[in-house]
C-alpha cells in the first residue's frame, strides 16, 4: 500500500514531468482514494479500461492517453460524464502520462519500441536522450524494407502499412510512436532511410516516396502500449503494490 501523494511524487520525478510542455495534464487526473494497492494499467482511459478496473477492485488506472486534453470540450456531459463518474463513484486515482512517458530512456514508448524491433539507440533528433522525441539509431544488422515491416508486424502482432521511398539496405532508422508522421521531413534531414511511427496521412506516402525514405505506420495503438506497461511494473517493483496491464484492442 502506498499514499496517493507519494505514489504521484515519485512517478512525476521518474519521469521529469516538469521538463515537458504537453498537450494535457500530466499526472494525478482523477483524485479517488487516499491509498494505493491495486494498479491497472492500459493506453487509454476509455469506458472499457474503466469497466475492468471496478472488476478488478482497483483503486488506481494508469494510462497514456487521459483527460483533459487543449482545445477539448469543457463540459463533463454525454462520455466524459460516463467517464468521471465511474472514477469518482468507485474511488479510483486516474494517472495520466503523455509525451513524458513517450520520452523517458528506459520506460518510453520510444525505448520500448526500439528494443523491440532490435534498434540501437544513438539520440534522439529533437532533444537529449530522455526529453526528444524523435529517436534516431541502427538496426543490429542491415535490413530491406521488407525485412524491417515484417519485422515491425511479427513484434506488434499488426500488419503496417509500408510506403517504400528507400530501395537497397536500410542502416539508420528513426522512430517516434503515436502520431507522429509529419515528424518525417526531420528524419529525413538527419539521414533516416526509414522511420516507424503510429499513423500516417496522405500526404506522408508522398513525402516518404520523394524524400526517399521508407515510411512504416506501425499503428498508434500498438506503438504505445509498452511504456505505460512497464510504468506499471516499475510502481509495483519499488512500492510492492498490484499491477495489472489490460490491452484494449484498438486497430488505429
Amino acid at each position: 500500500m502506498i499514499s496517493r501523494e507519494t505514489l504521484t511524487e515519485a512517478i512525476d520525478a521518474e519521469l521529469n514531468v516538469s521538463a515537458f510542455k504537453d498537450y494535457t495534464v500530466n499526472g494525478l487526473q482523477i483524485e479517488g482514494s487516499e491509498t494505493v494497492t491495486r494498479v491497472l494499467s492500459g493506453v487509454t482511459a476509455c469506458q472499457a479500461l474503466l469497466d475492468e478496473a471496478v472488476a478488478w477492485q482497483a483503486d488506481a488506472v494508469l494510462v497514456h492517453h487521459g483527460y483533459f486534453w487543449k482545445n477539448e470540450p469543457v463540459a463533463i456531459t454525454g462520455m466524459k460524464q460516463r467517464r468521471v463518474s465511474t472514477l469518482l463513484k468507485n474511488g479510483i486515482n486516474l494517472w495520466a502520462y503523455h509525451l513524458p512517458l513517450d520520452a523517458h530512456v528506459t520506460m518510453g514508448n520510444n525505448a520500448c519500441l526500439g528494443r523491440r524491433l532490435g534498434l540501437q539507440a544513438e539520440r534522439c533528433l529533437d532533444g537529449e536522450l530522455g526529453k526528444g522525441l524523435l529517436w534516431f539509431g541502427r538496426p543490429e544488422e542491415p535490413l530491406d524494407s521488407d525485412m524491417l515491416a515484417s519485422r515491425v508486424e511479427s513484434t506488434l502482432g499488426r500488419r503496417p502499412t509500408v510506403v517504400q521511398g528507400h530501395t537497397g539496405e536500410i542502416e539508420r532508422i528513426a522512430w517516434c510512436t503515436g502520431g507522429a508522421q509529419d515528424m518525417l521531413a526531420s528524419a529525413a534531414e538527419a539521414g533516416a532511410q526509414a522511420f516507424i511511427s503510429g499513423e500516417i496521412s496522405e500526404r506522408t506516402t508522398h513525402m516518404a516516396r520523394e524524400m526517399g525514405v521508407t515510411y512504416i505506420s506501425a499503428g498508434h495503438h500498438a506503438t504505445e502500449r509498452d511504456g505505460v506497461r512497464e510504468l506499471g511494473e516499475w510502481i509495483a517493483a519499488r512500492f510492492g503494490v498490484e499491477h495489472r496491464f489490460v490491452d484494449i484492442d484498438n486497430p488505429a
